[in-house]
């Protein structure tokens, strides 16, 4: 089953999807992140449905939390909460919150490494955070579960 990682954004929300072993996070795409949770959460179920159809199938979201470096909840953590929340009712699988500090820095340096056309990064940027939250899970939950 594949795990989908979500890096949120107002404008542009990044999306990244593991091999069918839950082991390598790919960045996937990017989805537009405007208008209200309710809109939005719809807008990225809808995207996020087409994994769940095909083969292997979805076994869970994990959604980016926006927190500042210090570990305080940034403004952008209730809105969060609430797509995540959003997007496991909607498709019936759990959705797991990941604190992203400095999974966006990580990124623009692994592009940076590959392309230098700044303007090229930028927009393959949203999504390789995403693969930064998701590697970063799928890396844990194979350490917690003795998984190589």
């Amino acid at each position: 089953m594949r795990v989908v990682g979500v890096d949120l954004g107002r404008r542009r929300i990044g999306v990244a999807v593991s091999d069918p072993t839950a082991t390598l996070a790919t960045p996937w795409r990017v989805v537009d992140g405007r208008g209200g949770v309710p809109r939005v959460a719809s807008r990225l179920a809808g995207v996020l449905a087409e994994i769940a159809a095909g083969e292997p199938g979805l076994s869970r979201v994990v959604v980016g939390l926006p927190v500042h470096l210090d570990g305080r909840p940034h403004d952008e953590a209730p809105r969060a909460r609430e797509i995540a929340w959003a997007l496991g009712q909607r498709l019936g699988v759990p959705v797991t919150l990941r604190d992203e500090r400095l999974t966006s820095v990580e990124a623009e340096q692994r592009l940076a490494r590959s392309g230098r056309d700044w303007r090229t990064r930028k927009t393959r940027l949203d999504a390789a955070a995403a693969a930064v939250i998701l590697q970063e899970y799928l890396d844990e939950r194979s350490q917690e579960t003795g998984r190589d």
